[in-house]
């Protein structure tokens, strides 16, 4: 009674329907905390940047780069991440007068990370500051090549794992001796901050007395991009980050986002479904099977014509990924399902002529099917293993791959919690296994699949745009802040239709029991698994559907639509008795 009292607090003070109020307390939301949560603000929850160990020093670096018109280089990945951040950067550096240089290194031929035959080119064409954006906090080698002969700022938020490299500021919030709290803030995040700071040092030094300053919220549309794309917790200063970033996407004043959200038809508001599942993989793209700096290209893209070109060869080279990730898939799933049937805690599979550029993604579905750590690696013809891994909630891949690394079983490896990257020689896989699934025995005792919570039960008539409206002012959805699911129980379907270019989505029409109004419904990857053939069928079987509600505007009117996830047979049905 007193959570339900409390939820009705929350409804009364924010003037939502009840189910609202339920929901947000069931995410630990208070009445007085409700308002900040439902419209978070950089204002609120920007914290000083100082607060991150070297800000202060990368800040006067970058500023004195600025006032002296240096030439710049940056150095970043070729993620989603690692465009953005480079991307948010150079822009921001080219406004206030430098000239800079990017590089992104090849996947294939330079690997991940600083290199330093790429850092002395940088050098050579002029660079005085080098700035490592995404990378640079394991690789103090590279580095020091280039030490005395230009200075190097790192702004990463992959896991350390000892002292900073010998440069002149390294800041990662997860860094040793980082007390900032800021662990949970993906690269491009750490851009921003940095050029807040910078943008402040140049204000206290009177640089603007007759400039203007440059519009840095209009660079947080970068900044979402890449907290969604990383897969960053959308909770706190990352909320706030996403829900502003969103809103300046959704202007399309950026040219080659612009062009990519027409390309990807994605016409409507922009979302973190929009950024996560059309642009982030379009952009990744690039960087997995063609040429890295694509991605890159298109952020800094200012010619709309120019843009348009770059967004439909990215999306010309993303069909061809999916290609080449489905060449994969059928034969990792099978490995994968043979090391579970063994009792393995860690998935780690690899093949010959699989494409390095597409493991990482392989991982990411291995891992959703059966709900423990997955790493997926190509074998390659010099006999080594290179390839990606990814997590689930609660246990820290980054920090094993590291400890791995140390005791001599990896070649390289590094990362975060949820993805990291790894190689080693081929004749090591079986020792590599031995020691994940020591680490990471409790993924042991995970349920074969992930459980779909259920927030609430609704019938068809009351899951209209309305309700659909007030669930969507929760989101940014994401880690730390996954979407409702509901419940539409009995219903029928009354219509079924395959549409997309290869018909892998299925498209309803339900209705509740009697009849009455009904309820357009969408399943994606209609060709995977028994939900399709289930929904397809004409026997008039009732169902139960789980799914997301969501408000969808169409030629000038909001409807609300059903996303399903989960489908079972009605008990009672009467041609099962």
């Amino acid at each position: 009674m007193g959570q339900e009292r409390l939820a009705a607090a929350i409804s009364q003070t924010c003037g939502l329907p009840e189910l609202i109020g339920r929901l947000l307390h069931a995410r630990g939301i208070t009445a007085e905390g409700a308002a900040h949560f439902l419209e978070p603000t950089l204002r609120a929850l920007l914290p000083d940047p100082s607060c991150l160990t070297d800000m202060d020093a990368a800040a006067e670096r970058l500023a004195d780069a600025v006032a002296g018109g240096e030439t710049v280089g940056i150095f970043g990945d070729y993620d989603v991440d690692g465009a953005c951040a480079t991307g948010l950067l150079a822009g921001l550096l080219r406004e206030l007068g430098c000239a800079v240089l990017t590089h992104v290194p090849d996947r294939m031929l330079e690997g991940y990370g600083p290199n330093a035959p790429a850092l002395l080119a940088m050098v050579e064409r002029g660079a005085g500051l080098i700035v490592c954006v995404d990378c640079g906090t394991a690789a103090p080698e590279p580095l020091i090549a280039v030490v005395g002969r230009a200075d190097v700022v790192i702004l990463d938020h992959h896991k350390a794992e000892g002292p900073p490299p010998p440069v002149l500021a390294t800041v990662n919030p997860n860094r040793l001796d980082c007390a900032s709290g800021l662990g949970t803030l993906c690269a491009t995040a750490i851009a921003f901050l940095a050029a807040v700071a910078m943008v402040r040092a140049l204000r206290r030094r009177g640089w603007f007395g007759a400039r203007r300053e440059p519009d840095l919220i209009s660079r947080l549309d970068m900044v979402a991009l890449a907290t969604i794309c990383d897969v960053m917790p959308l909770t706190g200063l990352n909320r706030a980050l996403v829900t502003q970033g969103l809103k300046v996407m959704g202007r399309r004043e950026r040219i080659g986002l612009k062009a990519l959200l027409e390309v990807a038809m994605a016409h409507e508001a922009p979302s973190a479904f929009t950024c996560g599942y059309a642009i982030g993989p379009r952009i990744n793209a690039g960087g997995r099977i063609a040429e890295a700096d694509l991605g890159l290209r298109l952020l800094l893209c200012e010619d709309a014509d120019e843009a348009r070109g770059l967004a439909e060869r990215l999306d010309a080279v993303n069909r061809q990924r999916r290609g080449v990730e489905a060449a994969i898939l059928d034969h990792a799933m099978e490995l994968a399902a043979a090391q579970v049937a063994a009792g393995h805690a860690v998935l780690l599979l690899s093949g010959t002529g699989w494409h390095p550029g597409v493991v990482g993604i392989v991982a990411g579905r291995v891992k959703e099917r059966f709900n423990r750590p997955a790493l997926v690696g190509a074998e390659l013809e010099d006999g080594s293993v290179k390839g990606s891994g990814r997590s689930v909630p609660g246990l820290d891949l980054g920090t094993v791959i590291i400890a791995a690394r140390q005791s001599g079983l990896l070649l390289t490896g590094g990362g975060h919690a949820m993805a990291a990257g790894f190689s080693l020689r081929a004749d090591g896989i079986a020792a590599l296994h031995g020691f994940l699934d020591e680490r990471l025995a409790a993924a042991r005792h995970r349920p074969a699949a992930v459980d779909l919570p259920v927030d609430a039960v609704l019938g068809v008539a009351g899951a209209n745009a309305e309700l659909a409206a007030h669930v969507g002012r929760l989101a940014p959805f994401g880690p730390g802040n996954d979407e409702p699911v509901f419940v539409l129980p009995n219903v029928r379907v009354a219509r079924a239709d395959r549409i997309g270019k290869e018909g892998n989505t299925l498209r309803l029409l339900v209705e509740g029991e009697g009849g009455g109004p009904r309820l357009k419904a969408l399943l994606f990857r209609a060709g995977e698994g028994a939900l399709a053939p289930m929904l397809e069928s004409r026997d008039g079987a009732r169902l139960h559907l789980a799914g997301q509600l969501r408000a969808e505007a169409w030629q000038g009117r909001v409807e609300a639509g059903f996303f399903i996830a989960d489908a079972a047979l009605a008990l009672g049905n009467a041609h099962l008795s």
